[in-house]
């Protein structure tokens, strides 16, 4: 039995990760589901949108899966979902993105993975507001240092990007392409400019690559010439890994290229512990309607499994959501050719769908 704490998140949250709930338990896979709160409704109960329960409840179980959180105003957090990463230390944020048949894309037979570090560059929030005494003396002392202008009004961010933290999520990504049956591992940054921060992310990269010869195929490639072959040539691509701030954005432009948010699954990985979360918000909009789509939850789902060693379990799962795309039926709302298609079903309805088709697909489609 895995011991797996449960965080439903707010908004659309708690719809989606029940969905994704219900098509894990039928898998037949035994789950002891530990459910704990983060979000909005949090803060009514602890006074806080991450409890020191919740975050305890995963330390112990070692694995959690979560659902769409919003991060409310005014209480301190930038983030919710950031501050899971930090305080737990996941420092992989690994995001498949592969195409699907019966969901509308660009391109077909997109089956690429994105590996971003999670704990440095420009999103460790080391920031300096304009105008502020301490800005104006930081800023006065690396314009000394640099030779450099500096406007006297700018606010300042920091970028640290360390030799430690790029070997780890390069060796991660490395690793993980060696155990998924990956061939080729992309390193993006942008050492033609920044060439002491991603210069010693790109060094790192060609160092750590060459311990991989003849197993895998190593490369690098600048980040703004990345972001014209993904729309070109996306199937050019494996395994993608890179810093943080590059790494979101491009984890969001390959999540364009397959269908959108809606089919992008994710996972925040630690030494010996994992968050597994759809990237997409918690679109309170849409809360308690019974409309949104479950398959980026579900889909992280799937990757909980892998993660577990539940691997036939995974196939089957992931084979029921692909002949239900493809299928296009019991399909929610956004996944028909015309949004007001009365034919279309609920979230619930469409989970249910999924975990019938599990009863006859045995391995992924």
């Amino acid at each position: 039995m895995h011991k797996v704490t449960f965080i439903p998140g707010d908004g659309i949250g708690p719809e989606v990760a029940w969905a994704a709930r219900r098509c894990l338990d039928a898998t037949g896979v035994s789950f002891h589901w530990d459910e704990r709160m983060a979000g909005e409704g949090a803060i009514k109960e602890f006074k806080t949108p991450l409890p020191e329960e919740t975050l305890q409840s995963v330390r112990d179980n070692r694995i959690a899966i979560k659902g769409p959180i919003t991060t409310p105003i005014g209480t301190g957090f930038r983030s919710v979902n950031v501050a899971l990463r930090k305080q737990l230390n996941l420092f992989a944020c690994v995001r498949p993105c592969r195409t699907y048949a019966g969901v509308r894309s660009p391109f077909q037979n997109v089956d690429l993975i994105i590996v971003r570090e999670n704990t440095e560059d420009l999103y460790a929030g080391i920031e300096f507001a304009t105008g502020e005494p301490y800005t104006q003396q930081l800023i006065k002392e690396l314009k000394e240092h640099s030779k450099q202008p500096i406007a006297a009004d700018a606010a300042i961010s920091i970028k640290p990007i360390s030799k430690s933290a790029s070997e780890r999520i390069i060796r991660f990504a490395c690793e993980y392409a060696l155990s998924h049956g990956r061939k080729k591992v992309t390193a993006i940054h942008k050492a033609n400019i920044m060439k002491f921060t991603d210069g010693l992310f790109m060094e790192t990269a060609r160092r750590v690559g060459r311990e991989y010869d003849g197993r895998l195929a190593m490369e690098d490639r600048l980040v703004d010439a990345t972001c014209m072959q993904l729309v070109l040539k996306p199937q050019d691509f494996d395994v993608l890994v890179l810093p943080n701030l590059y790494g979101d954005i491009l984890s969001d432009l390959c999540a364009g290229l397959i269908g959108g948010l809606g089919v992008a699954p994710g996972a925040n990985i630690g030494d010996g512990i994992a968050v597994f979360e759809a990237v997409h918000g918690s679109a309170p909009k849409y809360a308690g309607l019974n409309k949104v789509n479950p398959i980026a939850m579900i889909l992280s789902g799937v990757m909980m499994l892998d993660y577990l060693g539940e691997h036939d379990a995974a196939q089957r799962l992931d084979g029921a959501v692909a002949a239900v795309l493809r299928e296009g039926r019991q399909v929610t709302y956004d996944l028909k050719p015309e949004r007001n298609d009365p034919s279309a079903v609920g979230t619930k309805e469409m989970a249910e769908a999924i975990i019938e088709k599990m009863k006859t697909v045995k391995v992924r489609v």
